[in-house]
């Protein structure tokens, strides 16, 4: 039966053309996902398919990445593996906007398989070291939205991956729901169909049940619309109760929106067994989780693969005979969407203590690369083109460290208090050019030289229509708040990319933004968190 489901399934993606492939999207009701058209509860049964990202989605320290998505040929090849497991979801952690994903998106859709996109990609992702939502980052967003919205295969993306992951960061969490924000009004401003915004979080004791409540309460607009758990306690022959499934799914029986594993699959025992398959889609557990994703596809030095590549050929191991195996008896009992009646409520939002410190109200401001163009426009100093971005923390630093950090009020961003200026959203470049203006205002003979860093310019003599609204919203030295979405698209802002920003990191790898690392001992830290 293997070979004949391996061999229908290798000929089906040989008989795929160029051509679109619709399949029947996943929408979400209350806590479930559904097929749009038949109402069938929909279930992942999911694979994490991208190499070079480790457990916990660990992501190379150099940035680079393979989009697996922009491959067709190795797509094609693997479909067939894929489909020997039931796969009907895989999750991506890095995609490639300028890369073609038409080859690879169809032949999945042919196969019934859905795609779950993670937004960031290493060089772009939010800090939780140094956490900041900034046109930059949102540029980076809608530009994966754009490409993977115009398919029907797309289930949904992650905004962050395991940003927040112990008590001494949980502030990036009010960042990243910016970006569940910023990304879901996008979503909505370009009329796509509706696409779930997500977040996946690390199984931490101390901080998951904060976690669960700060991304589901409060205004519906800014909330998640899942949530996906990376979770690894099931190791051997565990069972439901010793592996902490039980509690799990005691927590999570009244949150209000589907909940999954976004990656599973411990290898402290191999071959990983994966009993516990059994559980996940089992009566003990479906009436409150959705499935969930194994970690991962490829064999790489972290021994969490299924399959071997050599020579562009594919070589399965025990783990994916294991998987095959229970995969194959997960026949989860749902309901129809007819028959389905959402009952459950929001969570309360998490209050400030030892184990939280982001406030839930108000948010990291909208980011408006409109906004950051009137500002610029509206300088009289500058920094010049000649600094590199490597160098920006020595400005920093001097500069916000001055006068109890006056001049960089309007860039400043503390979750803990919610106290956000104007323009903290804006690209690294723009913000260093309002710190240097606010200084040389400060300082009108010679304060706009900074060694020969920074130069008067010329107030632009024109600007957009929208600049006056947008800078009232903004208030004198960027005090207020700008409460307008970009319009016509995430346009990107001038100036440098928001640093070495790399979030999906684990175990040490972490990178502070290279414009602020220098400065966080001179006084810039002051404006962080």
């Amino acid at each position: 039966m293997k070979s004949f489901t391996f061999a229908a399934a290798a000929a089906a993606v040989l008989a795929w053309t160029a051509s679109a492939v619709d399949v029947d999207p996943i929408v979400i009701s209350g806590t479930k996902f559904f097929y749009k058209t038949n109402g069938t509860q929909f279930f992942l049964r999911g694979v994490a398919y991208q190499q070079g990202i480790g457990p916990n989605t660990t992501q190379p320290s150099n940035g680079a990445y393979i989009d697996p998505l922009a491959d067709s040929a190795a797509c094609k090849r693997d479909i067939p593996y894929l489909t020997q497991l039931r796969t009907n979801t895989i999750r991506v952690y890095a995609v490639d906007p300028t890369q073609n994903h038409d080859d690879c998106m169809n032949a999945l859709a042919a196969a019934g398989i859905y795609v779950v996109a993670d937004l960031s990609q290493p060089n772009e992702s939010i800090n939780r070291n140094d956490p900041q939502w900034t046109t930059t980052l949102l540029k980076r967003y809608t530009d994966v939205v754009d490409v993977m919205a115009t398919y029907t295969n797309t289930l949904g993306f992650f905004a962050g991956n395991e940003v927040s992951n112990e008590l001494n960061n949980t502030v990036a969490s009010a960042f990243v729901k910016a970006a569940v924000r910023d990304t879901k009004a996008y979503i909505k401003s370009k009329n796509y169909r509706t696409i779930g915004v997500g977040y996946a979080t690390n199984d931490d004791a101390a901080i998951r049940v904060a976690m669960e409540q700060y991304f589901d309460c409060g205004d519906r607009a800014s909330a998640i619309d899942f949530w996906g758990y990376n979770i690894y306690s099931w190791c051997g022959a565990s069972n439901f109760k010793d592996s902490g499934y039980q509690v799990r799914t005691e927590e999570f029986k009244n949150y209000d929106v589907p909940v999954f594993f976004a990656e599973y699959g411990c290898n402290n025992v191999r071959p990983r067994l994966f009993t516990e398959v059994e559980a996940l889609y089992g009566s003990q557990m479906t009436d409150v989780w959705s499935g969930g994703i194994v970690y991962m596809y490829f064999e790489e030095a972290n021994e969490y693969g299924l399959v071997s590549i050599s020579n562009n050929k594919v070589q399965t191991n025990a783990d994916f005979s294991n998987l095959s195996k229970e995969i194959a008896k997960a026949t989860p009992t749902g309901v129809q969407s007819s028959n389905y009646k959402p009952s459950h409520t929001a969570a309360s939002c998490p209050s400030l203590g030892s184990s939280w410190n982001a406030v839930a109200t108000p948010l990291p401001p909208v980011a408006n690369a409109a906004a950051c163009a009137c500002m610029v426009d509206t300088l009289t100093c500058a920094v010049t083109d000649s600094v590199k971005e490597a160098d920006y923390g020595d400005l920093f630093g001097f500069i916000c460290g001055l006068k109890s950090g006056k001049y960089c009020a309007g860039i400043g961003r503390n979750a803990t208090t919610g106290t956000y200026g104007a323009y903290g959203m804006c690209s690294a470049q723009e913000q260093l050019n309002f710190a240097v203006h606010q200084y040389a205002l400060a300082n009108p003979n010679g304060g706009c030289s900074f060694s020969g860093s920074a130069t008067s310019k010329a107030v632009a003599k024109t600007t957009a229509a929208s600049c006056t609204s947008l800078l009232q919203q903004a208030g004198t030295n960027g005090a207020g708040t700008v409460t307008s979405s970009p319009t016509g698209g995430a346009a990107q802002s001038t100036g440098a990319s928001t640093g070495m920003a790399t979030s999906h990191m684990e175990n040490g790898l972490l990178t502070m933004g290279v414009y602020v690392f220098g400065a966080a001992l001179s006084g810039m830290a002051m404006i962080l968190l």
